[in-house]
């Protein structure tokens, strides 16, 4: 593991692969995970197991301060354009050469055989689900929008406690369905509800997954509320407002 640059990078064991277009084009099973943002890691591959046939120059050149200038690429598989870029003269000496595919561009990647969705997931993030009966109660100007006591605890780390609750003890004649829909590698595709109380209204501040991963069927049907946003009890103790990038 090396901290060089304050880039965090790590190899990994993992096989990971990356299609666009029907094929195949990275495959390795020695791929680095680079922190290139503090929140997850980045999958750099080795020149060897990329098949760079499929890349051409772009002319561009991506410039980081820790990393150092990167090689844009184009990725061309018949109609499907994706993108790429390489640190071939990297200021982290265990990067240099790797090839970096921009997530969005591609079709798919997988994990040894499974596929992975919106970003390389993080070996140090860990979820733990655990049912209780505390009571949790949801406050939104002053109007107890959601009061039970069979929710679901989602602990992530990094992040606050998500308390995903029953429909069944909510008051979802206050929320309306919006068409904002989120992803996360971890739990799935989640879609949103804005709640309307005393005439105003608050966009997006409800969310669940109707269908989540399964190691996160927990919480499927359930929904939950930014805790940054809105006022929760928990046993009829105010809890604090937390500070996150959802803030």
């Amino acid at each position: 593991m090396s901290d060089a640059g304050r880039v965090r990078v790590e190899p990994s064991s993992k096989r990971v692969r990356v299609m666009l277009g029907g094929e195949v084009i990275a495959d390795t099973t020695a791929p680095l995970l680079v922190w290139e943002v503090p929140y997850y890691p980045t999958y750099y591959f080795p020149p060897g197991d990329v098949r760079t046939e499929f890349l051409s120059p772009t002319g561009e050149v991506k410039r980081s301060p820790s990393r150092g200038d990167a090689t844009q690429y184009a990725v061309s598989v018949g109609d499907s354009i994706g993108a790429a870029y390489a640190f071939h003269d990297s200021k982290i000496p265990e990067c240099v050469d790797h090839y970096v595919f921009v997530w969005r561009t591609m079709d798919q990647w997988f994990e040894e055989d499974e596929e992975v969705f919106v970003h390389a997931r993080d070996p140090y993030t860990r979820l733990d689900i655990l049912p209780s009966s505390r009571r949790v109660r949801v406050e939104i100007d002053g109007v107890t929008v959601a009061d039970s006591i069979n929710g679901s605890f989602l602990h992530e780390t990094g992040l606050p406690t998500r308390y995903y609750l029953p429909k069944s003890d909510v008051r979802m004649d206050l929320l309306t369905p919006t068409d904002r829909v989120t992803a996360c590698p971890y739990k799935g595709t989640a879609r949103y509800w804005s709640a309307t109380v005393n005439g105003a209204t608050y966009e997006d501040i409800v969310w669940g997954y109707d269908e989540p991963f399964p190691e996160s069927e927990r919480i499927g049907g359930l929904v939950s509320f930014y805790n940054e946003k809105i006022d929760i009890y928990l046993d009829e103790v105010l809890q604090e407002r937390p500070r996150t990038k959802f803030s």
